[in-house]
């Protein structure tokens, strides 16, 4: 069992995550969380990749991100990350970064970088929703299901996670009762962040893929009338619409608008306390049916 640490500490492991070693020019290495079970989580290994790409720019902040998971990634082994400067602007920067373990790519992403401009503003209204107080944290609701986790994944969800998060109701993957209602997430960084806003960007692009990925699996449960289903992120997609702060209440409004062919889209909507819309996510996962078809291997 991994001992207890701080939410401080949980977080500044985050950021020491983010913090890549320099191998050679535009190549990077990044370890792994560590006690993870089963394959590298998603958001760890986009935000390295943003993180890396961040290195080789200047004075401009990423608008999007547009990511593809190619290849289950390994928690005991570094990972690699090569970023090819495709394009320097003086309004908008192009790189691509490819992420791999043991010579084979696992990820591979394309990053735009834009100056900051003056321009016309609209935006989404903030759906109307309980405050972060009057909803429990994810570990709560893994608490209340614990005698039916198996024990790997319960003492890897009592872990202090760098990311605070409040939710109406537990992973969708841990209840088999459909359910249509938008996903509600709460989230934000356990303790204060430094002031560096392309860091706050890489803390949240890690924090969008907790959740989003629940909201495909809802409308059916884990159980179906084609059996249970096996989950895998495909791709994942970030806008940055204005600064934000990672480590302030940030509503995470999550709905799936379709699924067909065993795969399935998610959406999110980032608002800050105050109402506004800083950032949106899109991604794509495999909902594949267990028991048909199941080669995962590419």
């Amino acid at each position: 069992m991994t001992p207890s640490i701080s939410i401080k500490e949980a977080v500044d492991q985050l950021l020491e995550l983010i913090d890549l070693e320099e191998i050679d020019e535009n190549i990077y290495r990044g370890q792994n969380e560590k006690g993870r079970p089963g394959r590298l989580f998603g958001g760890q290994v986009a935000a390295q990749a943003l993180a890396a790409t961040g290195r080789t720019v200047s004075n401009q902040v990423a608008h999007s991100l547009h990511g593809y998971f190619l290849r289950p990634g390994d928690p005991a082994v570094p990972v690699v990350y090569t970023v090819d400067r495709i394009r320097d602007g003086r309004s908008f920067t192009t790189r691509r970064v490819v992420a791999q373990q043991r010579g084979r790519a696992i990820f591979n992403m394309s990053v735009s970088f834009h100056t900051p401009e003056e321009g016309y503003t609209h935006q989404f209204d903030m759906p109307d929703v309980p405050p972060p107080e009057a909803l429990m944290s994810r570990k709560e609701h893994y608490e209340k299901l614990a005698d039916k986790l198996p024990e790997e994944v319960i003492q890897w969800a009592r872990r202090t996670n760098p990311i605070e998060t409040r939710t109406a109701r537990p992973p969708a993957f841990l209840s088999s009762e459909p359910n249509d209602e938008p996903g509600i997430v709460w989230l934000r960084a356990g303790s204060v962040l430094p002031d560096d806003p392309f860091l706050h960007q890489c803390v949240l692009t890690y924090a969008t893929d907790l959740s989003l990925i629940d909201c495909i699996l809802q409308p059916h449960g884990r159980m179906g009338p084609l059996g249970p289903l096996m989950l895998a992120s495909l791709d994942h997609a970030i806008w940055f619409h204005k600064p934000l702060r990672a480590d302030d209440w940030l509503l995470y409004h999550q709905d799936s608008p379709s699924a067909f062919g065993a795969r399935g889209l998610a959406r999110g909507n980032l608002y800050t306390i105050k109402g506004e819309l800083v950032a949106s996510v899109v991604q794509e996962a495999l909902i594949r049916p267990v028991g048909k078809h199941h080669d995962r291997s590419e």
